[in-house]
């Protein structure tokens, strides 16, 4: 593992790019940054509140996930999110001119419903993208999450999956049939088959969201963001424990990375045969490289 840069301000949503350098959210700065190969860190983008997930879209644009920000608190030394900002006004799909910096909010609703906290987002390949909305905690209680998918060119967005707890990581395996979703507090892994653009089929789960359950994990490890291996493998950040755990499709872990900060949070897979893995490590600040031993997934675009 490779130290790239540090003293980010809770770090999360790397893309790498094309000229070898790597974007990435400062969820705390309310910033997106563009981190160098030798660490130098140079703010492209101010959004403010809290963006969150990011991926380039069919526009070469930048589309943003805002959570519309948190508290912040220092535990042990480490940044950690807390409740609803107190400036909190809502959440939003952002979309932004990587040349300039300039930044347009493309949603801030579906229907009647305000979007509540946008995490991460993944596009297909007809020009739409799928996003989760993880909702926002407060004092004494906790908004219900859910999936969306809307279109790249603002005209339309749809409440696909609701409810889900806490919804975070999302993710299309190879052939883009299967919508993968990570729940953080309930440590799950789901699966939900796409049937066309926006469209998952319908299926009746007791007590769950329609989906399949996947994975779970024992004990005390919470689910953050994902990425997907091109053999359809998941790598899931996970939070508490501090690693990146691998499932495979069936479930069955692969392996389990240790990252040593437990606020692992997302990763992405870059390079010539996509063998390199970025990690955000949001706790301590730290973007990261590992040689990694499958090649990644590459992105729609």
């Amino acid at each position: 593992m490779r130290t790239i840069a540090t003293g980010l301000r809770f770090p999360e949503a790397p893309v790498a790019m094309a000229d070898g350098t790597v974007l990435v959210v400062e969820i705390a700065r309310g910033t997106i940054t563009r981190v160098d190969p030798d660490g130098r860190a140079t703010v492209v983008a101010e959004p403010g509140g809290g963006p969150n997930g990011l991926a380039v879209g069919p526009d070469g644009r930048l589309y943003c996930c805002n959570n519309g920000g948190f508290e912040w608190q220092d535990v042990m030394g480490m940044l950690v999110p807390g409740e609803q900002a107190h400036d909190y006004r809502g959440g939003s799909i952002q979309r932004i001119d990587l040349a300039t910096g300039a930044v347009e909010t493309l949603y801030d609703r579906c229907g009647p419903h305000g979007l509540r906290g946008p995490n991460d987002l993944v596009f297909d390949g007809q020009g739409g993208f799928w996003f989760t909305d993880h909702g926002k905690i407060r004092a004494r209680e906790r908004d219900r999450g859910g999936v969306y998918w809307a279109r790249a060119d603002g005209s339309e967005i749809r409440e696909v999956i609701h409810p889900l707890d806490s919804p975070n990581g999302i993710g299309l395996s190879p052939d883009g049939r299967r919508l993968y979703v990570a729940e953080t507090f309930t440590g799950r892994l789901w699966a939900f088959e796409v049937t066309g653009p926006g469209e998952i089929a319908a299926s009746a789960v007791l007590g769950g969201p329609g989906g399949t359950l996947v994975a779970g994990l024992p004990g005390f490890q919470l689910f953050d963001s994902l990425a997907v291996e091109a053999s359809g493998n998941v790598c899931v950040a996970t939070l508490v424990t501090g690693a990146i755990t691998v499932f495979a499709p069936d479930g069955a872990i692969v392996e389990q990375l240790a990252t040593g900060d437990p606020l692992t949070t997302n990763l992405c897979f870059a390079g010539p045969e996509l063998r390199t893995a970025y990690a955000t490590l949001s706790g301590t600040g730290q973007l990261v490289a590992v040689d990694w031993p499958r090649p990644g997934l590459r992105l729609a675009h």
